[in-house]
């Protein structure tokens, strides 16, 4: 039986229905703003397109031996990569408009209780990619260029495709950024009742493992950035853990789907 007030929304409170054309209205209405926030800053920022993509590049160039590159083995690659880049940075930038728009798309459709729940989420998420992102910059970039490059055999110069170099960039920042979210999905897992923080507690094995699966996948195959991504991912979920517990309490009992029907 569930308790009171738990999983119920207040009788009193009663959504409004619109009909399918109108969302698909809004739909389309929110699209073009978000996309609309995109391309302007993509437009402010094309003329700083080559600056850009140094800055994107720079923790490459700092490890690169003396004498050494970068390289470009496409003819129309050194005027579209930085384009490319630009615009990954406009969309970067943007991603709070972009995400505002999608909140306000889906708010109409939940409850005040909804609400109050996933705006902090929803900031939260976003402040932690954006951290991720930063991480791979800062720390695993530099450490990892560092690495491969001392690692490089006698006789081979390090030169690196600036497309190729894009790609791995864009993976690699994606990838720390998504890898951040590990405390928000701890949140809501626990939150929405479909396991308990006793539960996840009991699984850390699991999730230290899979986090270093994680890990291989996502990141160049060598043990470094590996280490570097596998780790925070695991100390991430001990913080969701810790925070889930702070905000529901009730929740640090076994109360899993499929026991509370006991």
């Amino acid at each position: 039986m569930a308790e009171p007030g738990k999983g119920q929304e207040d009788p009193e409170e009663v959504l409004e229905e619109a009909p399918l054309l109108s969302h698909l209205t809004e739909l389309r209405d929110r699209l073009l703003r978000a996309l609309a926030a995109v391309l302007v800053i993509f437009l402010a920022l094309t003329p700083f397109a080559r600056r850009i993509f140094t800055i994107v590049a720079q923790p490459l160039i700092d490890q690169l031996p003396a004498g050494s590159t970068m390289i470009a083995t496409q003819v129309a690659s050194p005027f579209v990569t930085p384009i490319k880049t630009t615009f990954f940075a406009a969309v970067f930038i943007a991603m709070p408009v972009v995400l505002y728009q999608a909140w306000a798309f889906v708010a109409p459709g939940l409850y005040r209780r909804e609400k109050r729940f996933a705006v902090p989420l929803l900031v939260s998420s976003v402040i932690l990619f954006y951290v991720g992102a930063a991480f791979a910059y800062f720390l695993v970039f530099p450490t990892v260029f560092g690495f491969l490059t001392a690692t490089t055999p006698e006789g081979v110069t390090m030169m690196t495709d600036i497309a190729s170099y894009l790609d791995f960039a864009l993976l690699t920042c994606f990838a720390f950024g998504a890898a951040f979210e590990v405390p928000i999905a701890t949140v809501l897992l626990i939150g929405t009742g479909l396991l308990s923080a006793q539960t996840l507690a009991r699984q850390r094995s699991y999730v230290f493992l899979g986090a270093f699966v994680v890990a291989a996948v996502l990141t160049p195959p060598d043990v470094v950035s590996q280490i570097m991504l596998a780790v925070p991912v695991y100390l991430l979920f001990e913080a969701g853990l810790l925070l889930a517990r702070v905000i529901y309490p009730s929740a640090t009992k076994d109360s899993d789907t499929g026991k509370s029907a006991a």
